[in-house]
C-alpha cells in the first residue's frame, strides 16, 4: 500500500480542518516524506503533514518531546521580544488523542504542523542578502536556546556528528562491500585516509574540555530557513535533529550548502567553486545574532566545522554507496557516489582556503565589537 493511501486516515486523526483529497507532495528532503494539506477554510492556515522515517528516527515519542520543549522555549523567547510566535516558530498540531504524532494502521508515524504561508526556501543561495539572513536566523536560533539545558534533550541520532563514528561505519562498509562497489572508490578512500586525523578535532580531549555543548539544530542546510517574500528570515524549520552539540556543527553544515556554487550532488566537479562573498555575508549575520553568547574558543572552532562537514557528509554518502544505498533516497544507481565526489571536491576547495576563511571570521568579529563599542 502506497504511503499516500494512508493520508485520509492520518488527517482524520489530527485536530485540523482538512480533508485528505486536497494533498500534494512538498519539499526536497532526503529522509522524510512531506505533504501540503489544504485547510477547508481558505482564509486559515494550511498544514504540513510529514511521515517520520522511523527506521532512522527510532524513538518518535522522544524526538517529538524534544521538538515540543524546544518550540515552547522559542515561542516564549519570541513573545518576550514582541515577535509573533506563530510566524517565527514551528507549531505542532495535536492529534485527537492529544499526542503530537500519529501511528497509522500500516505502522507509519506522522506529525502535522502549521504551514507558514507566504514564505520561501532555497536549496541554493543566490544573493548576499539571503546568506546574511540565513546567518541571522541560525544565530538567533542558537542564541534563544543558549539558556536551555541542552543535556536534558534526547539524543535523537547517537553520534550523528561524531566523525570518529562515521569513519568506523565507513571502515565496516569497506570490509563488507555489500554493494560490490569497492573498486570504484579508490581515490575517495585515499582522501578520507589522508585527512582523518585532522578531522577528529571535536573528539580530542582538549577540545572536549574547552568547548561548551549547547542546543544545536544539527541540520542547517539553507533550505531549513524560511524567508518571507522580501527574503527576510522568518523561521527555522525541520527541528527533529535538535539535540546537544557544538555551535561549529551548525555553522559548518550551513556553510556547506551556502558557499558551494553548485548543487550538493553536482556531477560536473568544475562547477563546484567557493562563493566567498556569501560566506562573509552569512558569517556577519550569524555573529550579529550569536556573538552575545559565544566564547572565544567557539569562535575559533567555526572554521573547523566548515572543514568537517563536507568531509563528513562525503564519508556518509560514500558509506551508503558501499552499503548499497540503504539510507539516503537516490534518483539513479550511482547517485551517492556522485554526491560523495561533489562533497569531497567542496572539501578540497575549503581546505585550500582555510586561512582566508579564518581571516574573514576574525574580521567580522572585530568589526562587530567595534560597532558595539561605538553604539
Amino acid at each position: 500500500m502506497q504511503i499516500s493511501n494512508y493520508i485520509p486516515e492520518v488527517i482524520s486523526n489530527f485536530k485540523c480542518s482538512a480533508k485528505g483529497n486536497d494533498v500534494q507532495a512538498y519539499g526536497s528532503g532526503h529522509i522524510n516524506d512531506s505533504f501540503l494539506v489544504k485547510n477547508l477554510a481558505p482564509e486559515d492556515t494550511d498544514y504540513l503533514l510529514q511521515r517520520i522515517n522511523n527506521s532512522i528516527f527510532s524513538d518518535v515519542e522522544a524526538l517529538t518531546g524534544n521538538m515540543l520543549r524546544v518550540t515552547q522555549h522559542l515561542k516564549e523567547k519570541v513573545l518576550s521580544q514582541h515577535g509573533d510566535p506563530l510566524k517565527e516558530v514551528m507549531t505542532l498540531i495535536p492529534t485527537v488523542n492529544n499526542q503530537y504524532y500519529y501511528r497509522d494502521s500500516g505502522g507509519n508515524y506522522w506529525r502535522m504542523l502549521h504551514f507558514l504561508k507566504d514564505t520561501r526556501s532555497y536549496d541554493m543561495v543566490s544573493t548576499a542578502k539571503q546568506a546574511y539572513q540565513g546567518g541571522k536566523a541560525f544565530g538567533k536560533f542558537q542564541s534563544m536556546l543558549a539558556d536551555f539545558p541542552s543535556e536534558e534533550l534526547f539524543e535523537v541520532i547517537p553520534d550523528f556528528h561524531n566523525i570518529e563514528f562515521r569513519l568506523t561505519q565507513l571502515k565496516e562498509a569497506v570490509a563488507s562491500n555489500l554493494g560490490d562497489r569497492l573498486e570504484t572508490v579508490t581515490e575517495e578512500l585515499e582522501l578520507v585516509k589522508a585527512h582523518a586525523d585532522a578531522m577528529l578535532y571535536f573528539q580530542q580531549t582538549e577540545t572536549l574540555a574547552t568547548l561548551p555543548k549547547r542546543v544545536t539544530h544539527n541540520d542547517t542546510k539553507f533550505n531549513n530557513v524560511l524567508l518571507d517574500q522580501d527574503d527576510e528570515a522568518q523561521c527555522v524549520i525541520d527541528l527533529e535533529t535538535v539535540m546537544q552539540g557544538y555551535v561549529a556543527y551548525d555553522f559548518g553544515d550551513a556553510i556547506r550548502t551556502i558557499i558551494n556554487t553548485a548543487a550538493e550532488d553536482e556531477a560536473d566537479l568544475e562547477k563546484i567553486q567557493l562563493n566567498m562573498p556569501l560566506f562573509q555575508a552569512y558569517t556577519r549575520g550569524y555573529l550579529e545574532s550569536a556573538a552575545n553568547f559565544l566564547t572565544d574558543q567557539e569562535v575559533q572552532s567555526l572554521v573547523k566545522g566548515v572543514l568537517l562537514f563536507p568531509y563528513m557528509q562525503g564519508v556518509r554518502f560514500l558509506t551508503d554507496y558501499l552499503n548499497g544505498d540503504t539510507y539516503y533516497k537516490i534518483k539513479f544507481p550511482d547517485h551517492n557516489l556522485q554526491r560523495t565526489r561533489a562533497q569531497f571536491r567542496l572539501f578540497r576547495n575549503l581546505y585550500n582556503k582555510a586561512a582566508e576563511l579564518q581571516e574573514i571570521i576574525e574580521k567580522e568579529m572585530s568589526n562587530l565589537k567595534t560597532s558595539q563599542a561605538h553604539g
